[in-house]
């Protein structure tokens, strides 16, 4: 496609930031990300960048600030509430098949790697500016924002998100997202003194209808996410979230409760979690969508960040080989399709087995992961997540 064409992108997320990094290396040269918030503002805690999408930051030239940010992990152990070992991912074996290393990172963190990177390639974010309407005509896309302001560009991108997208509801006829039944409190934990005895280990707890993972970054910081199966609206969204985690896993190892401790109050967050149905559609005429805004894998798929990274290098690359954008979008969705919808199932299925609160099924879940063959996982993993 001719490099001067005039591209936009909804979100300066994960998704929108990376897609311009990559469109611009490509050599597209007029390209304008447009942010509905009004100053750069991260959701989420932090994210493990498996070795799938560290491998494209890699050729992304993004790597080398990744590295300086991020932390090494090895391996995420699995146990119950009450300590009781349920079984080890050996991480070198995924990065290994694939051929990169896995890092765990502040979202903050990377946010900032992303936004210098489109500000040394001088790429525009408008903040400000959230997408309301979206139309086409006369071979151009139209965009008209709550600020009353429009825009016209020969392709609109649609990474604005998962729970009230434009660019999906213009696609697709529907936005709404789907609750999955349970809550995240989210957070950061940071100390000037060794809070990890072992920075390169992921921890994985599950208990009845609850579960709480720890993901070191440095020896002195990680992050966090304690879940639990409540509805939508649930009397506890208004309380002290450090609070109700204390008593929520009091009884749990005692390593949550120093991390929950450690956590100053203004860094958790809680979050009901909702996902999307896939749909069989990403594109219509001059618009089409990327990362949640396709396809909203829930956080036990561990992808989200990942595939919406995925989604950058493939849409950049389909577009600089084909001559019209009907033709990219079409070849992008079927390239991408398939492994995005396995990935959200598998969430949505991790998800049901972790929340449920019947002690009997737990029980024999539990009693399954001890019997599982671990090593199987990695290697199943690592054949599914690489992009192809």
């Amino acid at each position: 496609m001719d490099r001067k064409t005039n591209i936009v992108i909804l979100g300066a997320g994960v998704s929108g930031l990376t897609t311009a990094i990559a469109l611009h290396q490509k050599g597209f040269e007029n390209i304008a990300i447009f942010e509905q918030r009004q100053t750069s503002v991260t959701i989420g805690a932090g994210i493990v960048l498996w070795a799938n999408a560290s491998k494209i930051l890699d050729s992304l030239n993004l790597l080398p600030e990744v590295q300086k940010i991020g932390g090494q992990i090895k391996q995420m152990e699995r146990w119950t509430d009450k300590e009781e070992f349920l079984g080890s991912i050996n991480v070198s074996t995924i990065d290994t098949v694939i051929g990169a290393t896995s890092y765990s990172v502040s979202r903050k963190e990377l946010q900032e790697i992303l936004l210098k990177k489109t500000t040394d390639l001088k790429i525009p974010v408008f903040y400000n500016h959230k997408a309301m309407q979206l139309s086409s005509s006369d071979n151009k896309a139209t965009v008209l924002f709550d600020n009353e302001t429009e825009i016209k560009a020969d392709i609109v991108i649609g990474g604005d998100g998962r729970m009230n997208s434009a660019a999906r509801q213009y696609v697709n006829g529907d936005n709404k997202p789907v609750y999955q039944n349970f809550v995240n409190w989210i957070g950061i934990v940071e100390s000037n003194k060794p809070i990890f005895s072992n920075a390169e280990i992921v921890l994985d707890f599950w208990g009845y209808g609850e579960r709480f993972g720890i993901v070191p970054i440095t020896e002195y910081k990680g992050y966090w996410a304690g879940g639990k199966s409540l509805p939508l609206n649930s009397p506890l969204k208004t309380k002290n979230n450090k609070e109700e985690l204390l008593k929520l896993f009091s009884s749990w190892s005692p390593k949550i409760k120093t991390i929950i401790q450690l956590s100053e109050e203004e860094n958790i967050k809680y979050i009901e979690v909702f996902d999307h149905n896939p749909i069989s559609n990403w594109h219509k005429n001059n618009v089409c969508l990327i990362g949640d805004s396709a396809h909203a894998a829930l956080p036990t798929s561990g992808q989200g960040a990942c595939q919406a990274i995925e989604d950058a290098w493939e849409l950049a690359s389909v577009l600089e080989e084909a001559k019209t954008h009907d033709e990219a979008f079409a070849k992008f969705q079927k390239n991408r399709f398939d492994k995005t919808t396995a990935i959200t199932m598998a969430g949505r299925e991790l998800t049901k087995s972790l929340f449920n609160e019947d002690p009997v099924f737990c029980n024999y879940r539990n009693e399954n992961a001890k019997k599982t063959d671990y090593n199987l996982v990695a290697q199943n993993i690592a054949q599914l997540w690489p992009l192809k």
